[in-house]
């Protein structure tokens, strides 16, 4: 998700040298993707674990590379992990999201993956956090072209966002391509696959309804969040999203945005400054001091963990549909 994460280190070359010496070693191990006639999939994260878990039912195992609990971006892969890619029945995951995934899926080769950002598009939200507030730090309105499936290269003041799941209308999208995928991977189970997708794009097509009717009649479009993780969501139902950081949950504002965003606030009326549950509140803590404004949780719902409001995507989108509500006035 960031530059600093691209850079390869000593540890991570020894790393792959050593999954590629396990894959090595188990390649003549590698079965037909199953575990006591169930499908095996690995899921690169919660939000495709969750589609995974919602559409195989009980035709599949899954498991996630990423554990509750750890901020996604953060990931490295293990040589055990390398190798249970190269003999999963189906790997789904994000592609530019992980880099450390991205590698172990090339080393690996899977026999199916499930890329999510094929299934939609990808936009680039203006991510730069120095400068123009029409434009910096708000939903976007980046073009529905193919641009967003290229390398995630985060420099300048746009990046390719990922944070699509957040968009109930896109995350339907990429279910329904999740389940074709399982089809294609046990097609022994496809009238299965098929008629939980369908159930699923439907709970998500409600969510949508209820956000679209949530939001209406606010006294306020703008709310400022910890990192850029909600342009998709604040483009889909007219909101303006004001990040203290970019696309990266960990870098730290300038002087600039910090002052930039007292502006913000007092012009847009904002009451509330959103954290999230996996990365540091101590920024969005301090910004809310400065301001007398009062901090909730706006959850990007990476990872399901003790301080998740929720049990799962649905429920958690649902605390944030009411965080919204609060913080936006509506009526």
């Amino acid at each position: 998700m960031n530059i600093r994460r691209l850079r390869p280190t000593t540890a991570l070359v020894g790393a792959a040298a050593l999954g590629l010496t396990t894959l090595t070693a188990c390649s003549s191990n590698v079965g037909d993707g199953r575990t006591d006639g169930k499908l095996d999939v690995v899921a690169s994260f919660y939000p495709l674990q969750f589609l995974a878990q919602r559409i195989g039912g009980t035709a599949i195992h899954v498991s996630s590379l990423t554990k509750p609990g750890v901020e996604p971006h953060d990931l490295e892969i293990s040589p055990r992990q390398t190798a249970d890619l190269s003999k999963a029945g189906l790997v789904v995951y994000l592609k530019g999201l992980q880099p450390s995934v991205d590698r172990a899926i090339g080393q690996a080769e899977p026999k199916h993956v499930a890329d999510a950002a094929s299934y939609t598009t990808l936009e680039d939200h203006g991510t730069e956090v120095e400068g123009d507030h029409d434009h910096g730090g708000e939903g976007g309105h980046g073009g529905e072209g193919d641009e967003g499936h290229e390398g995630h290269a985060h420099s300048g003041d746009a990046a390719a966002d990922p944070h699509i799941w957040l968009d109930p209308v896109r995350y339907a999208q990429v279910a329904k391509g999740v389940g074709k995928a399982l089809e294609k991977a046990d097609p022994d189970h496809a009238t299965t696959y098929k008629k939980n997708t369908t159930a699923l794009v439907k709970e998500l097509t409600t969510l949508d309804q209820d956000f679209r009717s949530g939001l209406k009649d606010r006294s306020s479009d703008t709310f400022i969040t910890t990192h850029a993780a909600f342009g998709y969501l604040a483009e889909r139902y007219g909101l303006r999203q004001e990040a203290i950081s970019g696309l990266d949950p960990e870098s730290e504002p300038s002087p600039a945005r910090i002052k930039g965003l007292h502006s913000v606030a007092k012009k847009d009326k904002v009451n509330t400054v959103f954290f999230e549950t996996l990365v540091s509140d101590r920024t969005a803590k301090t910004l809310a001091g400065d301001l007398h404004l009062r901090t909730d949780v706006l959850d990007p719902i990476e990872g399901i963990g003790d301080k998740s409001k929720g049990d799962d995507y649905i429920q958690v989108m649902r605390s944030n549909l009411k965080a919204l509500q609060k913080a936006l006035g509506t009526k």
